[in-house]
């Protein structure tokens, strides 16, 4: 009963399951209190009173969620959430996981809470990238040790790819970071156990989707035919340029430089005499005779050596 909720965009399977606990879903007429029940393509399946519209393609879209947007529908506290500053003209859509209240950067939306499940979970393998500005003391070395996981509190967390990308110590700095788990507040508390204090933090992309030039609040869809090669291929493979964009550089920090395509040089033009071309294989004995305007000198033939006679060798010189 979840999937059948979560494909058909109403909710994820977590949340299409507090809705049939919550006592919201019926099949064909009947309230439901379980979600452990099948549902057949004859059942009539409601919620809310309404029927829930058949399954609808799978769709993705990319969201540039700005700092200080809740990542739920609704929020107890009544503070803003993502999906009540989201453009009109969406259906129904669920975010695939969640980025905090002040995080910000790339948030993937999806009507197939089905879809959302598979990138959410930690074995599909879809690498989140994240720009961590963070003030502290590290070293490249430190961060190195990530790549074999940390455990804090308890709470182990897998492998994860950290580079300093600009600044020193003593100061902000930005970390490039890679992991695959996506964990709650997992960057800033790997962080903050390495002594820096995240006080900005960026999803440029997940997975081979990047944030790319999305301004703070805008979202665009995914083409039909590139999210069916990415579910093809499980979603595998990276950004073009990871973990960092060249135009996402912090201020102050040098961008990438451009690299400027060289063409192959042309082949030199080689000149015939007058009235003949290049010859073709087999043509020796057709090729055109030498023709003469008037007032040229004609070249004078060497007269053959006769037997035992050497040719007379030619003189050195400047040609006349």
């Amino acid at each position: 009963m979840a999937r059948a909720l979560a494909r058909a965009g109403v909710a994820s399977r977590r949340e299409a399951e507090r809705l049939i606990e919550a006592g919201r879903v019926a099949l064909n007429g009947e309230v439901l209190a379980s979600p452990a029940i099948n549902v057949g393509p004859e059942d009539i399946l409601t919620l809310d009173g309404e029927v829930v519209a058949e399954r609808e393609p799978p769709r993705l879209w990319r969201y540039h969620k700005p700092a200080g947007l809740i990542t739920t529908h609704k929020d107890p506290k009544g503070r803003p959430t993502v999906f009540e500053r989201l453009p009109p003209g969406l259906p129904r859509v669920i975010s695939i996981g969640r980025l905090d209240l002040n995080s910000e950067g790339l948030l993937l939306l999806t009507n197939d809470g089905a879809l959302a499940r598979q990138l959410e979970l930690p074995a599909t393998g879809v690498v989140r990238r994240y720009r961590a500005r963070a003030f502290g003391r590290a070293s490249q070395e430190r961060l190195d040790r990530l790549k074999s996981g940390i455990t804090i509190e308890g709470i182990a967390y897998g492998p994860i790819e950290a580079r300093i990308e600009h600044g020193g110590e003593g100061s902000n700095i930005w970390v490039g970071l890679g992991l695959a788990e996506g964990k709650n507040r997992e960057v800033r508390k790997v962080l903050e156990a390495l002594g820096l204090k995240v006080n900005r933090l960026i999803r440029v992309a997940y997975g081979p989707l990047e944030l790319g030039d999305l301004k703070p609040g805008e979202v665009e869809e995914v083409p039909s035919r590139q999210l069916r090669q990415m579910m093809q291929s499980g979603f595998a493979g990276e950004p073009p340029q990871s973990p960092l964009r060249a135009d996402s550089s912090p201020r102050g920090g040098a961008s990438r430089p451009k690299i400027a395509a060289t063409s192959p040089a042309k082949p030199k033009r080689r000149s015939w005499p007058h009235g003949a071309g290049p010859r073709q294989p087999g043509d020796e004995s057709k090729a055109a005779p030498m023709t003469y305007k008037p007032g040229w000198a004609k070249p004078k033939r060497r007269p053959k050596p006769g037997p035992g006679k050497a040719s007379a060798p030619r003189r050195s010189g400047k040609p006349r």
